[in-house]
């Protein structure tokens, strides 16, 4: 059973406890609010300003699975916040570990500061979950995939436009490090996970995947410099750093250029053309 008040509370004091900054939003002259305004948690949580509101009012429709996960990740919860969100609201928290999509608040707040810098939060088996707007300028939109597709491993075998941004002499070895990935968390995480279901459904759609599995390799690693090639400033040759969430699985990926190198301008073109495009 849910608990408006109990819940129109928790939402409340959340919302009050952060500050723009905190959310990578600007802070403005003449900000008088305590904490986060209403419509600034809602534009977060991808909602309605009056669904919000209502909420924190202790009235409206109970939330919704997706709905409270939302705002978990929008008001920047903990995990034992945001289970305690969905108790509130009548409803089981989600799974933690491997299977989360839950961003934990430090890599958020740290990828909030990154808005000039190509990043993303990734799950164990490539599920891209939040990009800045320079990674999205440099690879494109990599949330909007659904279902087996989610996975950057799963399009790799089955989509060749997910190898046009990469330097061909690098796919060999991109094919290998993708299946040895999926190969290890699939021993981790077991025969009822997500990376099981790829490796069932990988061997049917590409002979390539099919004779790399057969090398039963593990341990390939990415490599620290990345190779891209973007279709308008060509190729960039990034360094990338890796952050990671051992308790969610995640991984926070940078990715950065010597100063003074070809690939440094070429970032900072790219810079120009992403915040050119529409939003």
């Amino acid at each position: 059973m849910i608990d408006r008040a109990g819940l129109a509370e928790f939402l409340r004091n959340r919302r009050e406890a952060l500050q723009p900054e905190d959310v990578g939003l600007p802070r403005g002259p003449r900000r008088r609010a305590r904490g986060l305004r209403r419509e600034e948690v809602a534009g977060l949580c991808h909602m309605s300003t009056d669904y919000y509101s209502r909420l924190e009012q202790a009235r409206g429709p109970r939330p919704s699975h997706e709905m409270l996960a939302s705002i978990a990740q929008g008001l920047h919860l903990s995990l034992d916040e945001r289970d305690h969100l969905f108790r509130l609201a009548g409803q089981n928290p989600p799974a933690r570990g491997g299977t989360s999509e839950h961003v934990s608040p430090g890599l958020l707040r740290v990828l909030d500061r990154l808005h000039d810098t190509p990043a993303e939060i990734v799950t164990e088996l490539g599920e891209t979950l939040r990009q800045t707007p320079m990674s999205v300028a440099l690879v494109g939109d990599l949330t909007r995939y659904t279902g087996p597709a989610r996975s950057a491993g799963y399009r790799w075998f089955t989509d060749p436009a997910a190898r046009e941004r990469y330097a061909p002499d690098e796919h060999p070895f991109l094919s290998r490090m993708y299946a040895s990935g999926l190969r290890e968390v699939l021993a981790l995480r077991g025969p009822d996970s997500r990376a099981a279901t790829l490796a069932e459904l990988l061997p049917a759609q590409s002979e390539e995947f099919r004779c790399v599995w057969e090398q039963c390799e593990v341990g390939v690693r990415p490599r620290e410099v990345k190779r891209f090639v973007h279709p308008e400033v060509g190729a960039l040759q990034l360094s990338c750093q890796r952050l990671v969430d051992p308790e969610q699985a995640h991984c926070l990926l940078v990715y950065t250029a010597t100063p003074g190198s070809e690939s440094y301008d070429k970032l900072e073109l790219l810079s120009v053309i992403g915040a050119q495009q529409p939003g």
